[in-house]
């Protein structure tokens, strides 16, 4: 998304991504939350693909300044984000037009606000939004607010603030605009910087709107707390101007979501992306699967230089494009059929899985009855056929 103004006539930059390598390669971590950019293995079919029909969008700011909207209306764009504010001290000059622009031709629009923990309180920040172009109306054609909440390009990552202290302004935020508009504000974000400055916090998931950023490939994986996602930032460029963006469900959804509460659906299961520098369940689950494969590997959850250097091997050894990044083609090799007797490694993999999808399995490397009646529960929860046996796709639903 593009960001933080300029202090003149015009503003300084148009983002965190377009200004120092290092900036960039911080952020493009961030909003992948760990999983990177496209490359060689990213041929997972996006979550919102289902549909046949994207619902396709952008969002844009004072950085994309001449806009000619029928054309993107013609071209395909159902929706649009406009950015109004910043701050407590900042109103976009562009917003005006751009948010009548895209209504003129059609579009359902919304405002969003780029947050600045350090500038203000959350409630004062809401406040200054609904006061510049951030309010919603019952009308069909706007879409609630949203709070682009992300890394500072200038400092900080979390802004210089506590897990818990950034919980709590981004919940002051939330509760004032839903106080006063009878709505709650969409959350953009990614997965990464939502892990890094909340600590995973999952308490916004049950009602605010979750618009998701990874330019991956996939939305997944999604920030905690929320199942699914209602929009997807996509790319940072592309057929529209400004950033690309789907909506997920159909332009009838969309017209609901603008009038009121809309449940969108999961996401598709997909292969995600897993690399140098993350952490968590689907790299403990990469190790077991290295280690079934002959690796000799702690299966700490960490993945650095010697999980990236068995990563290598096995890419090698099934002459996959060794660029030490799981992605789709290396996840359909690594996983291993496993069912009742089996042990091991990949065992403990669905074990480890089967627990952090909250179905209750002992990690112990053995296949009996136990991880097989958890294994059936969790695939009748998603819709698979629940024969016990742990093969690719059960593999593609545990790990997405």
């Amino acid at each position: 998304m593009t960001h933080p103004h300029g202090r003149g006539a015009a503003p300084v930059r148009a983002g965190w991504r377009t200004r120092g390598a290092a900036a960039v390669a911080a952020l493009t971590a961030l909003c992948a939350g760990g999983a990177g950019v496209a490359h060689a293995d990213t041929t997972a079919t996006a979550g919102a693909s289902r549909s046949t029909a994207l619902v396709r969008g952008l969002d844009v700011s004072g950085y994309n300044p001449t806009i000619d909207w029928k054309k993107t209306a013609t071209m395909g764009a159902a929706f649009a984000y406009v950015k109004a504010t910043e701050g407590v001290t900042y109103t976009s000059s562009y917003f005006p037009q751009q948010y009548q622009g895209a209504a003129g031709a059609g579009l359902i629009r919304g405002a969003y606000h780029f947050a600045r923990p350090d500038a203000s309180g959350g409630r004062a920040q809401a406040d200054y939004f609904l006061a510049h172009g951030g309010r919603w109306k019952r009308d069909g054609k706007t879409l609630p607010g949203a709070l682009d909440i992300e890394a500072n390009g200038h400092g900080a990552t979390c802004w210089g603030f506590s897990r818990s202290a950034m919980t709590n302004w981004i919940a002051a935020f939330v509760n004032e605009y839903h106080a006063r508009t009878g709505r709650h504000p969409v959350i953009y974000t990614s997965a990464g910087w939502w892990a890094s400055c909340t600590g995973n916090y999952r308490g916004f998931g049950r009602t605010v709107p979750l618009w998701i950023v990874n330019q991956s490939g996939t939305p997944t994986p999604l920030a905690a707390g929320w199942n699914t996602y209602t929009v997807w930032q996509t790319a940072d460029s592309g057929p529209f101007p400004g950033d690309q963006d789907v909506f997920n469900g159909t332009r009838k959804d969309l017209k609901t979501f603008a009038l009121g509460d809309y449940t969108p659906p999961p996401p598709a299961p997909s292969w995600p992306l897993v690399q140098q520098g993350a952490t968590g369940r689907q790299v403990v689950t990469v190790q077991y699967l290295l280690d079934a494969h002959g690796a000799s590997l702690a299966a700490d959850g960490r993945f650095g230089a010697g999980t990236r250097d068995a990563v290598v091997s096995f890419q090698r050894s099934r002459n996959l494009a060794a660029d030490g990044i799981v992605g789709p083609n290396t996840w359909q090799r690594l996983v291993v059929t496993v069912r009742r007797s089996d042990s091991g490694a990949a065992v403990k993999a669905v074990q480890e899985e089967l627990k952090a999808h909250g179905v209750s399995v002992a990690v112990d490397g053995r296949f009996g009855a136990g991880t097989r009646n958890a294994v059936i529960t969790f695939q009748r929860s998603r819709g698979l056929t629940p024969d016990g046996v742990v093969g690719p796709n059960t593999w593609m639903n545990l790990v997405s």
